[in-house]
């Protein structure tokens, strides 16, 4: 063993050894429980930087902690690499977005594997590849055949700067997410997925994630946004139409002073010709239209809106109220029109303040009267309800039900369940994307592509510049085709599948990922399949979770999958700053991989990425933190180093200075001293610390600290051997203790770990032995340290052997002679015991001193 510690050299060592050995490569077995860890596979846009990183690191201590405790692990990746970046980028780059992609997916993988992923690249997956995206337009066949798949013209988000539509979930504060170019409404016709059919199973079965952070569930149901109402029918009085609002509060009828259209409703284009006012109308519905759906229902946007010269009978008092029409309200949320209550709803009486509308309160709160003149927020509370003919008196919720009776018996209304979640639009006029298969015939209309003729490949010469059109259209070989049902000329669809198409199952893929026959084989995936733990981003938290959980259920629907949700267990990683900002190219802030590697090696930059902190937080790049990091991986190799050349090797009896191969047995049967009983319990207690933190917590930092604590309590004793030489059962606990803590490390920083196990005389790599298991009694402490308080204030320390009862504690802290200096003469109001930390003595009549209440468990 050499007394430097060069990492790069090892590492490359361990890297080839890895590969050419195959110890990731996973294989069904019966002799193991299996565990899929999986994260979120990467999109392959550039380069990897350790803001990147860090997702990537956690989930490999996990996988390669599962291995060490007798799982059989499935550890895989892949890319993510067709979409919108790599089109924009293959242009900057003057390139073909296949070529640019592919140099991006090589230099990642060199990335990962220069900082040790221990992934399995035999089940590597490539979305952009003929052979994967060929299934994503088989799915879009079988769900074309069960009605999962239309087309239909609809309003869409679309960025002027990408020519493309943006998914509702892409659009942050009217803004595309990618450019941050505004967002305006466009008229297209497009392909979508009917997500809304499975709205009620993907609430319902929330509830059976137990293992998914609670933010994430809330996210999903908001998304969801179940509402329980009553469809009301207001007819338009001197017409013969009749206007549907959905609520949530019929108990609120009587108080809807006026009624509101969105801009894009029809009725709002026929009233106002009727009125004359078309050029006024007209021009207002082209403002709104123009504003993302986020802009126009912001809560602090400016609420704006014409009168339409019509009214509306409202069902329960037969009272003419006015039709409006406004910019906060949408079309494609409910009928596209609302019953303004503005008593009661703060975006309604912001409009009726605007437009000196009445306010009528017809809910008044217990104990209080409220006043329409001098409301200044909508009262959207429980009360007693008013001003509401024969319902008055009515507890709110009582009268929900009571006046939705009233309505369904009067035929003016329904009850009705809705939800805010809208049909997924996959149509994107772009280039790099699965080509959406689907000819159409002047004779036959629209006409699936046959199975066979899958894929429908992307061709190689189109116009990625053209303007106006999308750019398969640019391709007419690609275009023109003959119609597989009568053989007219016709032509393939243009559009390409938006991005999250091929990231909603792609976990199921890595269970069967080269078999051309089936998108992937029933017998693997029922081995696999559900993943057992899932990592990423929050930022996923909608749009990729909630798409992979649709096609899971449609998946089981079609009989090709026995589950309905992808992954058992959630976790979401928080972001690295540095100079106090995400860790972006375009700030300037990022740290390459290649850097640290150089500089200090892989282990100490997985190191330091795990030691910045609790996983789920946001947290600071530090320069000097990386450099600590590696320091501590250089005290465990010449901890290592100082104990494997010994000259004081001949008082354990063995070759390996104070390693010697049989110490379990040996230290079993040894008379310990004190020296050797300690290290022992450190080492046991530092192994139930790290596996509870890894397994309970995935608090990495802590376990790294624990390792830490370790090695200086090693370090101690075996610097005491180079003045006295050890006792054997000295020699025999330090052999252990190293044993153990190379073990423990080699999650962490597998590179280190391999060479040191190597150097004690092992062969192959430590990530094929078992994690070391403590053993309660010897963790267990030999006594106990107890501060004894009085009124919170510090008197007094006791040892007691560990386990003594309550009981005798307590008096021997009140019979303590500096405790009962302070107690004497006063009455003990309370005595407060949390074992094995403190007592607390409480005296007097009064308060404990300020400070002074102990925290208890």
């Amino acid at each position: 063993m050499q007394p430097r510690y060069s990492p790069r050299e090892i590492e490359l060592k361990w890297q080839r050894m890895w590969a050419e050995e195959g110890i990731f490569r996973a294989e069904e077995r019966t002799d193991k429980p299996k565990y899929y860890y999986l994260d979120m596979y990467p999109y392959p846009s550039g380069e990897l930087h350790m803001g990147h990183m860090r997702n990537y690191i956690i989930g490999d201590v996990l996988a390669r902690y599962k291995n060490m405790t007798g799982f059989n692990v499935l550890h895989p990746t892949g890319w993510d690499a067709l979409g919108l970046p790599s089109e924009l980028a293959a242009i900057k780059n003057k390139m073909d977005p296949q070529e640019w992609t592919l140099k991006c997916v090589g230099r990642m993988k060199e990335q990962f594997n220069q900082l040790g992923i221990s992934y399995d690249w035999s089940r590597e997956i490539n979305t952009c590849l003929p052979e994967y995206y060929r299934w994503d337009q088989w799915f879009f066949l079988k769900f074309l055949e069960r009605g999962l798949a239309y087309r239909a013209l609809a309003p869409v988000n679309w960025c002027p700067s990408c020519e493309t539509v943006r998914a509702n979930e892409q659009v942050i504060q009217g803004l595309c997410e990618r450019c941050e170019t505004p967002v305006v409404k466009k008229q297209l016709e497009q392909w979508f997925y009917r997500i809304t059919a499975y709205a009620d199973r993907l609430l319902r079965d929330l509830d059976t994630l137990t293992e998914w952070p609670e933010r994430v569930l809330t996210m999903q149901r908001n998304w969801i946004g179940r509402s329980e109402g009553v469809r009301i029918r207001f007819p338009v009085a001197g017409r013969s139409e009749v206007i549907e609002c959905f609520t949530t509060r019929a108990d609120t009828l009587f108080g809807a002073t006026f009624l509101v259209l969105a801009p894009e409703h029809p009725l709002t284009v026929a009233l106002a010709a009727e009125a004359g006012k078309e050029a006024e109308v007209g021009e207002f519905i082209s403002r709104c239209v123009s504003q993302s759906e986020i802009v126009r229902t912001e809560a602090e946007a400016k609420k704006e809106g014409i009168f339409l010269n019509a009214y509306a009978v409202n069902p329960a008092n037969d009272e003419c109220i006015p039709i409006w029409s406004a910019n906060y309200v949408l079309m494609e949320y409910g009928s596209g029109a609302i019953m303004a209550v503005p008593a009661h709803d703060q975006r309604d009486l912001e409009f009726a303040r605007q437009y000196a509308l009445p306010v009528r309160v017809v809910i008044q709160p217990d104990g209080e009267e409220l006043s329409p003149e001098t409301l200044l927020e909508g009262y959207v509370g429980e009360g007693n309800m008013v001003n509401s003919g024969q319902f008055n008196g009515l507890w709110s919720e009582k009268g929900k039900a009571a006046v939705a009776d009233f309505l369904e018996r009067a035929g003016a209304g329904k009850r009705e369940v809705q939800y805010r979640l809208r049909d997924w639009c996959i149509s994107r006029q772009k280039y790099w994307g699965a080509p959406i298969p689907v000819i159409y015939c002047d004779r036959c209309g629209i006409v699936p592509v046959p199975e066979n003729e899958l894929p429908v490949l992307l061709p190689s010469s189109v116009d990625l510049t053209s303007k106006g059109v999308p750019p398969l259209a640019s391709n007419p070989d690609f275009l023109n085709v003959a119609c597989p049902r009568c053989q007219a000329p016709a032509r393939r669809e243009a559009d390409t599948m938006g991005t999250f198409v091929y990231s909603s199952w792609y976990f199921l893929r890595f269970a069967s990922p080269h078999s051309t026959e089936v998108p992937f084989e029933a017998g693997p995936v029922r081995y696999w399949l559900p993943v057992d733990k899932y990592v990423g981003g929050i930022e996923h938290a909608v749009m990729h979770l909630l798409y992979a959980r649709f096609f899971t259920k449609a998946f089981h629907d079609l009989g090709l999958v026995d589950f309905e949700e992808p992954f058992r267990s959630l976790f979401t990683q928080g972001m690295i700053y540095r100079h106090g900002a995400k860790m972006s190219k375009s700030k300037g802030n990022v740290v390459s991989p290649d850097e640290i590697c150089d500089k200090f090696g892989a282990d100490a930059g997985r190191v330091f990425i795990l030691f910045l902190g609790p996983p789920e937080q946001d947290t600071e790049w530090s320069d000097q933190g990386i450099e600590g990091a590696f320091r501590f991986l250089n005290r465990v190799w010449r901890l290592t180093y100082d104990v494997t050349n010994s000259g004081a090797h001949a008082a354990t009896g063995g070759n390996g200075g104070y390693y010697v191969p049989t110490w379990k047995e040996r230290i079993a049967q040894a008379e310990l001293s004190a020296t050797a009983k300690e290290l022992r319990r450190k080492v046991h207690q530092t192994i139930r610390k790290v596996r509870i933190d890894i397994e309970e917590r995935m608090h990495f930092n802590t376990a790294v600290s624990a390792l830490m604590e370790l090695t200086n309590s090693v370090a101690v004793v075996v610097d005491a051997f180079k003045t006295e030489p050890p006792a054997p059962s000295d020699a025999l606990a330090v052999s252990e203790a190293l044993h153990s803590l190379i073990l423990m490390l080699s999650p962490f920083a597998p590179h280190i770990a391999d060479e040191l196990w190597e150097s004690l005389g092992h062969e192959g790599s430590a990530y094929l032995q078992p994690f070391p298991a403590w053993e309660e009694a010897l963790a267990a402490e030999e006594a106990w340290t107890i501060v004894v308080q009085v009124n919170g204030k510090l008197r007094d320390r006791l040892e007691v052997p560990a386990g003594t009862a309550e009981e005798v504690v307590r008096e021997a802290a009140l019979h303590a002679p500096k405790v009962k200096r302070h107690v004497e003469g006063k009455p003990i109001r309370q005595v407060i015991v949390v074992l094995p930390r403190l007592v607390n003595i409480v005296t007097g009549g009064g308060t404990p001193e300020s400070g002074a209440r102990p925290q208890t468990k």
